[in-house]
């Protein structure tokens, strides 16, 4: 066949579209039958399983025992607060707004350990404010003794940050903080220590209990304890008054024996 010119193969060409040609193809015919099948989609990558965010996870560590070897460096009540601070392995300490660490004159012969910050002592950085403090106050002024007295007081408490929402503390964190509060005990030397409440109870006799224990002497850290009934108890249970001032009366034989 010979070949077209240029002129012969464009007019061929305008007259297939005069007639509605669309479509080109080629100068063999195709068996569409015999064409192989349409390859198969590529596999999409699996993907990679989510992770969250890498976490260092410490291993097993005594809390307790590095609590402990902290609060034997402070070697008066100042550093003791500075040690406390610095610890930095209780949580409680995230979500609390001061640290309590204690009030009144640290020379007294009575110290007085309370269980956990409430949202007033929070606030003030002060132990046993407001309505717990003034119970505390007229309790120990029936015996002559207490803030605002010749025989002064001096109070703390078991853990020195209040707890998220006033919940109770945990036993992990009683413990953990327990060195700290028998070093206070021991810089601060009292003759008498009065436990007030099922923390303090715990933290320093090893169990809670206060109503079965108290009105009955223990000794902590080498001192003699009397464990009692908090404020806050007497201002919810006015006839606990009675074995309340039964306790301070021990208390004040006691320091007068």
């Amino acid at each position: 066949m010979e070949s077209l010119s240029y002129q012969d193969a464009a007019a061929m060409l305008a007259w297939q579209v005069e007639l509605g040609v669309d479509e080109c193809i080629m100068d063999a015919p195709v068996n569409r039958y015999e064409t192989p099948a349409a390859a198969p989609k590529a596999k999409a990558a699996e993907k990679a399983p989510q992770r969250g965010p890498v976490r260092f996870v410490e291993p097993d560590v005594d809390l307790p025992a590095l609590a402990r070897a902290a609060a034997a460096q402070a070697g008066d009540l100042a550093a003791l607060r500075a040690a406390i601070d610095g610890f930095g392995r209780c949580d409680l300490q995230k979500g609390a707004r001061n640290l309590v660490f204690a009030d009144g004159d640290p020379s007294a012969r009575v110290m007085i350990v309370g269980d956990v910050p409430t949202r007033d002592e929070d606030r003030e950085g002060k132990p046993f404010v407001r309505a717990d403090g003034a119970m505390l106050d007229a309790m120990f002024a029936a015996i002559g003794i207490g803030r605002g007295t010749d025989v002064p007081v001096y109070m703390t408490l078991a853990l020195p940050w209040r707890t998220p929402q006033d919940r109770a503390p945990s036993g992990e964190e009683i413990t953990m903080m327990a060195p700290f509060l028998e070093r206070h005990i021991a810089l601060a030397d009292p003759d008498v220590v009065v436990i007030m409440g099922n923390v303090a109870a715990q933290a320093l006799l090893g169990k809670p209990g206060i109503t079965r224990m108290r009105g009955t002497w223990a000794e902590v850290c080498g001192k003699p304890a009397m464990p009692m009934f908090p404020p806050a108890h007497l201002l919810r249970n006015p006839l606990a008054k009675r074995e309340a001032w039964a306790d301070l009366l021990e208390i004040k034989a006691r320091l007068t024996a």
